[in-house]
């Protein structure tokens, strides 16, 4: 089984001690693959020297997240554009609006992430989303936009069926993580994550957050980490009905398409 982890926060300071060991265990448990996600001006200049570290390993996004919208100006805007033209970095986000903590205005966020989506249609680069508790914004800009770049996943998905359907209508991907594995919050995911297509479907762990609460032993650390891929992997195959190796096959395919990765051997 040979897995991509579209989505972990690998510059995290949780994983500074441990590093080359998270990244063995992700590879002995079939995650040989990595997008390391840039959420913050300094965040993506972190994801990017990580990727350029570990080539055919990691790759990067470049972005700022809603939280961190309050600190994108013109000086951020200009760096981002730079350094969505490295190759290593395969998207431009983590991007979008996020109106669950409201840690930047909503018109600031929104200021943002319409200045990160000109950034993506100029440099033809896919999109890696973020939506919280905004969806109707959210998808108001994003079909004015959506013409205008190549692809866009919607990463971390937790909304209802209704919004799966607007997403899927804007041809757009959708990231699962081990959020459906939790019995408190996720457990609607499990309703309806066979309804999406298996070249729009792409698994990430969102790690050192969302820490599957169906894993056993769970770690006494709570963090969560890219070897735990496989896991979610397997729950997210049992509701969709299909082996896990299904889920690996389509799943990594579609990562390798999105990002523009080599094919594994």
């Amino acid at each position: 089984m040979q897995l991509v982890d579209i989505g972990a926060n690998l510059g995290h300071e949780s994983f500074r001690h441990d590093f080359d060991a998270v990244l063995q265990r992700a590879q002995e448990h079939g995650v040989g693959r990595m997008i390391v996600t840039g959420a913050s001006r300094e965040g993506s200049e972190h994801a990017l020297a990580l990727a350029r570290a570990h080539p055919g390993v990691l790759w990067a996004t470049a972005g700022v997240h809603p939280h961190h919208a309050v600190d994108y100006d013109d000086a951020t805007d200009a760096r981002l554009r730079e350094l969505a033209q490295d190759p290593a970095v395969r998207a431009l986000g983590e991007t979008g609006l996020d109106y669950n903590r409201n840690y930047s205005p909503r018109d600031v966020q929104l200021h943002a992430f319409e200045r990160q989506l000109a950034i993506a249609a100029e440099l033809g680069k896919p999109l890696f989303l973020h939506q919280r508790d905004a969806h109707g914004d959210f998808v108001a800009l994003l079909r004015r936009w959506r013409d205008k770049v190549p692809a866009a996943v919607v990463h971390c998905f937790t909304d209802s069926r209704e919004a799966l359907c607007d997403y899927l209508a804007l041809d757009c991907h959708v990231g699962i993580t081990g959020w459906i594995c939790d019995e408190r919050r996720g457990s609607h995911l499990r309703e309806f994550v066979r309804e999406i297509p298996a070249n729009r479907l792409m698994i990430e762990t969102d790690a050192p957050y969302l820490l599957p609460r169906t894993v056993r032993p769970q770690p006494s650390h709570r963090r969560n980490e890219p070897m735990y891929l496989r896991h979610i992997c397997e729950e997210i195959a049992r509701d969709r009905g299909e082996p896990a190796d299904v889920t690996a096959a389509n799943s990594t395919a579609t990562a390798e398409a999105f990002f523009g990765l080599p094919r594994a051997d």
